[in-house]
C-alpha cells in the first residue's frame, strides 16, 4: 500500500518561502516502477485545483508556468521524501497543499482520477 504524507508550517508570512516536505512509503520515488511521477497540486478555499508541478523518478522536474519562477521541487532518495519550495508567498498562495503519486505524466492534471495515490493534504495560509 502506498502511502503519501505531506508536512510543513501551517502558516506563512507574506514574501517567505513556503517549504513542505511529502513522506512516500509503500513505493520507491527513485526507482522506476508503478509510479514514477511525483507531483504537487493545491486547492485555494472556494477554488478548484491547481496543479504545481512534478517530479520524476529520473529526477526531471516540470512546472507549472504561471509558478515556475517561484517554484522548485527536489527530492531526497535517502528518506524518499520530495519537497516544494514556493518563493515570495502572498495571500493568494493560501490553499490545501497535496502530493500524489502516478504512473503517467500528464502535465496540468488536477482530477482525482489521474492519481494513483493522494495525501491527505495540509492547509497553509499566508498572513502576517
Amino acid at each position: 500500500q502506498v502511502q503519501l504524507q505531506e508536512s510543513g508550517p501551517g502558516l506563512v508570512k507574506p514574501s517567505q518561502t513556503l517549504s513542505l516536505t511529502c513522506t512516500v512509503s509503500g513505493a520507491s520515488i527513485s526507482i522506476p516502477a508503478s509510479y514514477n511521477y511525483w507531483a504537487w497540486i493545491r486547492q485555494p478555499p472556494g477554488k478548484g485545483p491547481e496543479w504545481i508541478g512534478v517530479i520524476s523518478y529520473s529526477g526531471s522536474t516540470y512546472y507549472n508556468p504561471s509558478l515556475k519562477s517561484r517554484t522548485s521541487i527536489h527530492r531526497d532518495t535517502a528518506k524518499n521524501q520530495f519537497t516544494l519550495q514556493l518563493l515570495s508567498v502572498t495571500p493568494e498562495d493560501t490553499a490545501e497543499y497535496y502530493c500524489a503519486a502516478s504512473s503517467r505524466l500528464i502535465l496540468g492534471a488536477t482530477s482525482r482520477d489521474t492519481y494513483d495515490y493522494w495525501g491527505q493534504g495540509t492547509q497553509v495560509t499566508v498572513s502576517s
